[in-house]
């Protein structure tokens, strides 16, 4: 069996878990909690295909708080395990059901990753292939955006390790330096247009300008 069909498998398996909890839920069984336990569920298994996938569902942000909720949650099924007499059969179904839950949780965190192309719009993944492009005639690459007397500098350079961002902000309050690396560039986009409203065209642009200038200085 390869990765990926245990992937689906699980995917499946949780998915039916879910199925079952509403017909329960409906059926008017569960506890006064059962509807706040399948929510999660449902939540965490909407992210399980999203990762499986590589599709962005929802939010990123949203992801790895939800693996940090899960995770206490297995914690508290672990001491109630330790510290309370169960039945064998309650006590084989928490042991399992928190062997599967350290494999969701993972995953979850993983998928909360927001350097990743799949939460990336296609806009961003267009500029991504054109940032790309740029980096490799020519690394590093700077641009400028002002904006009244904001103004942002970006100089932004490709290794092998991935991308790397420096920036500095420059206003009537101050300066402020600080530099961010990614590992792909629809990440990289993303955060220049966010936090600097800097564009892969302010770089083509600034390119352009450096080339006709060193044109000039040759002739």
């Amino acid at each position: 069996m390869t990765l990926d069909r245990a992937y689906y498998l699980l995917a499946a398996f949780y998915s039916l878990i879910v199925i079952i909890g509403v017909i329960a839920i409906l059926a008017g069984g569960g506890t006064l909690l059962a509807p706040i336990h399948l929510l999660l569920g449902a939540l965490a298994v909407i992210g399980l295909w999203g990762y499986i996938l590589k599709r962005g569902f929802m939010n990123p942000r949203m992801w790895r708080p939800l693996a940090s909720v899960l995770a206490v949650g297995i914690v508290v099924q672990m001491f109630i395990m330790l510290t309370t007499a169960l039945s064998s059969v309650l006590l084989t179904w928490m042991l399992t059901s928190s062997i599967f839950s350290v494999m969701l949780v993972i995953m979850l965190y993983r998928y909360g990753d927001r350097d990743q192309p799949l939460w990336a719009s296609d806009e961003e993944r267009t500029a991504a292939r054109q940032l790309d492009v740029l980096l490799s005639d020519s690394s590093p690459l700077t641009a400028i955006k002002r904006d009244g007397s904001r103004e942002n500098s970006v100089k932004v350079t490709k290794s092998n390790g991935g991308y790397r961002a420096s920036v500095t902000r420059r206003s009537q309050e101050g300066q402020e330096r600080f530099e961010e690396r990614f590992q792909y560039p629809e990440t990289l986009v993303f955060f220049l247009e966010k936090f600097t409203s800097v564009t892969v065209d302010d770089f083509r642009r600034s390119a352009s300008l450096d080339d006709r200038e060193s044109a000039a200085a040759t002739v």
